[in-house]
């Protein structure tokens, strides 16, 4: 269950390492639109847009429904709520460290770190 969970976050921080794929997914939150509207304003031929969106289907964040011709695609935001919870950790782990480094520089004298006065002392 464990190695799941592991390769689907690999999968979305696979398809978020990408500009375009960030940015397809932005015109997303906007709500659902066709592949075609998708491809606009990107310099790429439709194929290729079709691609990335594709990547996105298998990371779970965008879910293809087909009318026709037509391929409507809409944001699935519940991977990004995966993402958001294992960067959390991250997040808590440098705040913690930063106040910390905060603490000790406002009690050093002339908040400088006391390697930094020795230094000063010797010159």
């Amino acid at each position: 269950m464990v190695e799941s969970n592991e390769a689907h976050l690999d999968g979305v921080f696979h398809a978020l390492a990408d500009p375009t794929r960030r940015r397809l997914l932005e015109r997303l939150a906007a709500g659902e639109r066709k592949v075609g509207e998708l491809a606009e304003p990107f310099p790429m031929s439709l194929a290729a847009v079709s691609k990335h969106v594709r990547v996105l289907e298998q990371a779970g964040l965008v879910e293809r429904r087909i009318e026709g011709r037509a391929h409507y695609c809409r944001l699935q935001p519940q991977p990004l709520a995966a993402a958001e919870q294992w960067l959390s950790f991250y997040e808590s782990f440098w705040n913690q460290r930063l106040n910390a480094l905060e603490a000790a520089l406002k009690a050093a004298p002339n908040g400088k770190p006391p390697e930094e006065e020795k230094a000063d002392e010797r010159r």
